[in-house]
């Protein structure tokens, strides 16, 4: 997947070439649905999309969280709307390419017109600062010992993580979920759950205050902001975890409206400001078109079946 790095800077160039839009879409505002709580890192995220979206399409984007299952029911919801391109969806990598995998979903890749892929996220294994774990073979070692370490999370990547973590070293690590990136922190912080996969903005600010420890980079890269840290591959634990952002609209969204959706999306992620924000959150800035967002889910959803069946993950009632 990592191939679709390299088409980010054709998106425009693609976008060049697609028919003329519609000068009268849109002529009122425009819906984003959020699939996460408020406060969370895909919230703030896609803030700063709507926000830079509202000067390219020159009406105001008013943002929607509709949070739960596992970040699904927004993209359930958006699917179902009139596809008039006045509804747009933060449909994430992980409902598409995950979630189907582990739980029954109200819909799939055919329901949705994909308009922009704009974020990577970046994940890291946290823990209390005070909970004794002063690396994560600690942590690895206390999940062998057969008692079972708690985690918390609001999204499949983040559970994915820690449940690839337990299946590659034979630690018991039990899952509780919560609706935002916010919620599991707290959780954390509040001592409900023992350790939490989370985004550099959720976790950040608790590792600086000194009240969590960042254990682990669970993306194929170290964080900048804790370059000292190893990834798990570098600690020795083959597990990877990848994710990425982007937006959709209902099958059937008229091309004109499309194309002035992916063209704001664009524009909004090509400013300076705006990708300042998502470095400042942990995300990696993207600019891919509609087709190339599709093909990364579409690779996705292949790729990460095979892992979450190589890790025997039970479905979800």
């Amino acid at each position: 997947m990592h191939r679709y790095l390299n088409t980010l800077c054709l998106a425009p160039l693609a976008l060049g070439l697609a028919a003329p839009a519609a000068a009268d879409f849109p002529e009122r505002e425009v819906r984003l649905v959020v699939n996460y709580g408020a406060g969370g890192n895909t919230d703030v995220a896609a803030r700063a999309l709507a926000q830079g979206m509202e000067k390219a399409l020159g009406q105001t984007v008013v943002v929607e969280n509709r949070p739960g299952a596992l970040g699904t029911l927004g993209p359930a919801y958006v699917a179902r709307q009139k596809p008039d391109g006045y509804t747009v969806g933060v449909v994430t990598y992980s409902t598409i390419a995950i979630a189907p995998h582990l739980m029954d979903v109200p819909y799939g890749m055919d329901d949705f017109d994909f308009v922009s892929g704009f974020g990577r996220y970046r994940y890291g294994i946290a823990v209390r600062a005070d909970a004794g774990y002063d690396s994560i073979d600690d942590l690895v070692a206390a999940a062998k010992e057969g008692k079972g370490v708690f985690f918390g999370a609001p999204s499949a990547p983040n559970n994915l993580a820690l449940f690839e973590l337990g299946r590659a070293t034979g630690g018991r690590f039990e899952q509780i979920l919560y609706k935002s990136g916010t919620e599991t922190v707290t959780a954390l912080l509040g001592g409900q759950v023992d350790v939490i996969a989370q985004n550099p903005s959720d976790i950040l600010p608790h590792i600086q205050s000194g009240k969590l420890k960042l254990l682990a980079s669970a993306s194929p890269m170290r964080w900048p902001e804790a370059p000292d840290v190893p990834t798990l591959r570098e600690a020795g634990y083959p597990v990877e975890i990848d994710s990425w952002l982007g937006v959709a609209v209902p099958r059937g969204t008229p091309a004109d409206a499309r194309e002035r959706l992916q063209a704001a999306a664009i524009a909004a992620m090509e400013n300076e400001t705006v990708r300042k924000n998502f470095v400042s959150l942990g995300v990696d800035p993207a600019t891919l078109s509609g087709q190339e967002y599709a093909d990364v889910l579409r690779e996705g959803y292949d790729t990460m079946g095979k892992a979450i069946e190589a890790a025997g993950l039970p479905r979800m009632q």
